[in-house]
């Protein structure tokens, strides 16, 4: 009885080993496919870039550069997942095909994520809001002094107080402007107007 046990033990055991040979045969038989293509997206025209390709079972993949464009080795039957942030994941089985090279074109479709509305009310009802606000005794004036409305002192303040920045600037390019505009044009000096000295002569003999 005892012989007998270990014949099937040992019977099982090849079987268990043929077929994983057989299996393991049946692997190695597969073709390597040189796997490209362009990812794309609803609104790209040049690809879409960061996207990962890869083998689940094999653990090996890649990712599109920046034209979307990626390139990878793969088996004849493998289960190819495109999967970015943002997208719904799309799955790629690679059917056996004669060339050794298999290009192929993926569109991405976003996905979107519509979420609850929510209404933010921070007081549950009008009263309590009118009760709050009545709380904090806030002073109705609106914290102008009253001296600091007067005329004269603005206009003094207009008349004294220097230009901002902006100011500034208005002021700096009204005069480039200016400075080009003249840039062809004659420039008289008034010294040598004899209009301006006959009155100038008039003006000194009128005591002006």
């Amino acid at each position: 009885m005892k012989g007998i046990n270990t014949k099937w033990f040992f019977f099982l055991l090849g079987l268990i080993l043929c077929v994983s040979a057989t299996d393991s045969l049946a692997q190695s038989k597969k073709r390597v496919i040189q796997l490209s293509g362009i990812i794309l997206a609803e609104d790209s025209v040049s690809g879409l870039p960061g996207v990962h390709i890869y083998v689940p079972k094999a653990g090996r993949g890649t990712t599109s550069n920046r034209t979307g464009y990626f390139s990878m080795p793969v088996l004849e039957g493998d289960s190819v997942v495109i999967s970015s942030v943002g997208y719904n994941r799309r799955h790629y089985i690679v059917p056996k095909s004669i060339s050794e090279y298999l290009t192929i074109i993926v569109e991405m479709v976003p996905d979107v994520t519509y979420l609850q509305e929510v209404e933010i009310m921070p007081f549950p009802t009008e009263e309590v809001f009118k009760e709050a606000v009545l709380a904090l005794n806030i002073p109705m004036d609106n914290g102008v002094d009253p001296k600091a409305m007067n005329a004269e002192l603005l206009a003094l303040m207009l008349r004294t107080t220097p230009m901002d920045g902006q100011a500034n600037y208005r002021y700096y390019m009204d005069q480039y402007t200016g400075s080009i505009n003249d840039r062809f044009q004659p420039r008289t000096n008034p010294f040598l107007n004899p209009f301006n000295w006959a009155r100038f002569f008039r003006d000194l003999k009128r005591d002006k």
